[in-house]
């Protein structure tokens, strides 16, 4: 910064439209207590610093820009003299962080009146008593009703997420239930079988022998291959027709389960030729509950995995028990989010993930970015459901510089162009009225841009429209990936 004071001139801070009401006792104070300086052009302060000088421009021309991501976004660009900048929140004393909230600089030699922050925060308390009452009021009203409207934004999307979590985790309990009801049945039948067997004409090495058959066969059921539907069907004629040559009945109702389990009629060959003649059905009847046993054992561990993996999701998401900040990976945050309301969307919407796993962890409030991605998808999903309910939302993370890029994709039918500069706005919404508060995009951006220092924008055309965040990799303050103090 190269400035160099000059004079105070009481006429000249008088023809300013800011002090041109005052007295003139009030212009001497304002001359004692401040000052006037010269600047080069250049930076006067940075976007973060200690808000410690209130300035007020006299002649030039200033440039504010506030930071997103890695770059400097110019905010305005002004010769009007009197504008003024800086320390002006002051008043609110410690109440509030006082740091300057954007970058100044000026393009030309230009001179501003600068009152530090304590005189400017007094000055405004004994001259204006009421109008710092109505200040401080509307300052703190407004990041009250920004909490709350926050707070109501995030309440709605945890009772969407937890309805869809709620059927999520419905289907596979209830599939757990089904299953372990079917499993006390067939064991029941298991028992009933071994005791006719044990009546029947086994000796002890073929009993021995069908044991061993049973261990071998339990073993094929865990590896069973996955059958499409036509080779499914003509294994199932084939089973059938070889139990009813060997004068087994009930052939199509055992054929369905064999074919399940992955088994054939070389198993069916390898079974006749173990058993002795004669007790071929008993065993092959024996073998089936031991199948289908298998088989819903499978189906319950199937329906608990799933169970615990969207209890393990809902955690993730929720970051419960897991600092705020922290380095944080970026695939199993999207992982979790796109868990979190599959049930949202839905069976019609196919889900692609382009992911980059070369990717590193980077430092991040993961609770926040799930947030994000909720609100992103929320509305890709919405915009394919205005249209035919169908299409495809593809998630791709890449590196981009010193960046990482999260985008959301959609098939939908676009951002129109006119409306495109509007839709981060607080309450703007395109959604019919009670689906959406118009907040979603606007906490979006505030969570990328303010809180991680990213960027948040929009590519549209019909059918293709593209949500993309870019994180820094590293921390902003070190260049280095460490939590804050």
């Amino acid at each position: 910064m190269n400035s160099r004071p000059m004079p105070c001139s009481r006429e000249e801070l008088a023809s300013l439209f800011l002090f041109e009401e005052f007295a003139p006792d009030q212009i001497d104070r304002l001359c004692r207590e401040g000052r006037v300086e010269e600047f080069e052009p250049g930076p006067v302060y940075a976007e973060g610093a200690p808000a410690t000088c209130f300035y007020v421009l006299l002649e030039g021309t200033v440039v504010l820009s506030r930071r997103v991501g890695d770059y400097d976004v110019e905010v305005t660009r002004t010769c009007d003299r009197g504008v003024y900048a800086g320390a002006f929140q002051s008043y609110l004393g410690d109440r509030v962080q006082q740091v300057y909230n954007s970058s100044l600089r000026v393009t030309e030699r230009s001179r501003f009146f600068m009152l530090p922050a304590e005189s400017f925060a007094a000055i405004m308390r004994e001259w204006f008593p009421m109008a710092v009452h109505l200040l401080e009021g509307l300052f703190f009203g407004t990041k009250s009703f920004q909490a709350a409207v926050g707070q109501r934004e995030r309440l709605l999307a945890l009772g969407s997420l937890s309805a869809g979590l709620t059927h999520e985790l419905n289907n596979p309990a209830a599939a757990a239930v089904r299953a372990t009801s079917a499993l006390r049945e067939r064991v029941a039948g298991m028992r009933h079988k071994l005791g006719a067997i044990a009546a029947g004409p086994y000796r002890r090495d073929s009993l021995e022998t069908l044991i061993e058959v049973q261990e071998r066969t339990a073993e094929r059921v865990a590896k069973a291959d996955t059958l499409s539907p036509l080779e499914a069907s003509d294994r199932e004629d084939a089973i059938s027709d070889w139990l009813e040559d060997h004068g087994i009945a009930d052939a199509w109702q055992l054929a369905p389960t064999f074919v399940q389990a992955g088994l054939d009629t070389d198993w069916l060959d390898h079974v006749a030729a173990t058993v002795e003649e004669g007790t071929l059905e008993g065993a092959v009847r024996w073998l089936n509950y031991t199948v289908e046993t298998e088989l819903l054992m499978n189906e319950i561990q199937e329906s608990t995995n799933r169970i615990s993996a969207l209890v393990t999701a809902a955690k993730q998401y929720s970051q419960i028990d897991r600092a705020p900040y922290q380095i944080a990976d970026v695939h199993e945050l999207l992982d979790s989010t796109l868990l979190m309301v599959s049930g949202k969307i839905g069976r019609r919407i196919r889900v692609v993930k382009d992911y980059d796993r070369t990717l590193p962890k980077i430092p991040a409030y993961p609770g926040e970015l799930n947030q994000v991605w909720t609100n992103l998808i929320d509305n890709a999903v919405s915009a394919m459901n205005s249209t035919d309910g169908e299409g495809t939302l593809t998630v791709r993370t890449a590196r981009d510089g010193d960046r990482l890029l999260v985008e959301f994709g959609d098939t939908g039918p676009g951002v129109p162009e006119e409306i495109r500069d509007r839709i981060f706005d607080p309450f703007f919404t395109t959604k019919p009225v009670g689906e959406g508060t118009g907040l979603g995009l606007d906490i979006s951006w505030r969570i990328v841009v303010n809180k991680h220092n990213g960027d948040l924008r929009v590519e549209s055309v019909p059918g293709d429209t593209r949500f993309q965040v870019r994180l820094p990799l590293t921390s902003a303050d070190t260049g280095a990936a460490q939590q804050p103090s």
